[in-house]
């Protein structure tokens, strides 16, 4: 997910690159102005709050437009992030921001500032002024909206310039420079962002061979809990004679034992383009526990998928495996396959309920040969991260 924060003062030309960051990056563009007037409109019951407000001359409170815009992202999952334009206005309102950002689990990636000086902003908007027929677009009016946005925006920009994600862009140059020199920021941006992946799916629907095809095709790490476990019950370990006894039984592995395993494989993965998830999180716990993992690297999960194949279809895989050397302790029997594909769904599917609730769950069909799978992941991932490709 890719958020950014789009700054400049009246005349610099932010509706013009708003319109090609929303494109480019398919982001979904929020101005707290426009969902407002949405709001007022349906006759929504923030609407109506924000009516009776403004009819008695007040300014609609930071609580209602935060509602807005937290409505407003959720309403649009699908979008690979948002584009925020004038907001924060505030202060308090960057805190207020950061604050909605960490419950959705993501973060604002950079505020972009278009640097306009004040001359040239009224003379842009002067020349504006007799054609599109405002009202505002004089003199007076024009250099109060100029002094109101240097007065309320300079403690914005400091904030962010203390926490290194402003950027300035030089407003002066022609619309095609300025929207060359945003797009290099961006694309520096999101070469160092983790790109985090988590495969879902029952046992025997293909996500560790999917996920090893992916790892190694987008350069990422594959993390699998169960080649975790595994190599500890090679190794006759005292934890690997503990998760052995638990795989006999097709029971789930602690996560005690689980989690610094895979701790320890995010330390010693150096310069990797992000990591990819298969097997983990299979609990409600255990999702939280990844996005407190991720958040040390000041990371989140970019992306889900949600294998579907049938259930019969998975028996059989899961039996046929069975007969190989690749065989899981629970391939054993027809009894312990069901036993833990019903696991699955006791435990695991409320996860990916609650992701859906907060991430784009994508899910694939995992029913047609592997090549045809893995393509059509692949096509999810790179109109996603337009970057990837």
């Amino acid at each position: 997910m890719l958020n950014i924060a789009l700054f400049g003062p009246p005349g610099a030309g932010k509706g013009t690159q708003s319109e090609f960051l929303t494109k480019k990056y398919n982001l979904f563009y929020i101005s707290t102005g426009e969902l407002l007037r949405k709001e007022l409109a349906a006759g929504t019951k923030l609407g109506i709050q924000a009516k009776n407000i403004i009819a008695e001359g007040g300014l609609v409170s930071d609580e209602i437009i935060v509602q807005i815009i937290e409505k407003t992202i959720k309403s649009n999952s699908d979008a690979n992030g948002f584009l925020f334009d004038g907001f924060p206005r505030t202060y308090i309102q960057a805190y207020i921001l950061d604050g909605l950002m960490i419950k959705l689990n993501s973060n604002l990636d950079c505020l972009i500032s278009i640097e306009v000086p004040e001359e040239e902003s009224v003379r842009r908007l002067l020349q504006r002024g007799k054609t599109s027929g405002r009202t505002d677009d004089n003199e007076t009016v024009i250099r109060n909206r100029l002094k109101e946005y240097k007065e309320k925006t300079l403690p914005v920009l400091e904030y962010y310039k203390e926490r290194g994600l402003f950027y300035a862009v030089n407003g002066m140059q022609s619309i095609e420079k300025v929207t060359e020199n945003i797009e290099k920021i961006i694309n520096e941006i999101l070469n160092k962002k983790l790109l985090n992946i988590v495969m879902f799916g029952h046992p025997g629907s293909g996500r560790g061979s999917l996920g090893k095809a992916l790892a190694e095709k987008y350069d990422l790490e594959f993390v699998a809990t169960g080649e975790m476990l595994d190599e500890e019950i090679k190794q006759n370990t005292e934890i690997g004679k503990q998760i052995k006894h638990l795989y006999e039984n097709g029971q789930l592995v602690p996560d005690e034992i689980v989690i610094p395993l895979i701790e320890k494989k995010l330390q010693n993965s150096k310069n990797v383009r992000g990591f990819i998830f298969k097997g983990f999180p299979r609990t409600l716990v255990q999702s939280y526990i990844l996005d407190g993992l991720l958040k040390k690297y000041d990371s989140y999960i970019a992306k889900i998928f949600d294998i579907k194949v049938d259930t019969l279809e998975l028996i059989r895989r899961l039996d046929k495996r069975g007969k190989t050397d690749a065989a899981m302790p629970y391939d054993s029997s027809t009894e312990k396959i069901v036993k833990r594909l019903q696991e699955h769904e006791d435990k695991t599917i409320p996860v990916i309920e609650k992701y859906k609730e907060t991430h784009d769950v994508t899910e694939i069909d995992g029913m047609p040969p592997f090549e045809e799978v893995l393509k059509n992941i692949s096509e999810e991932i790179e109109n996603s991260f337009k970057n990837l490709k």
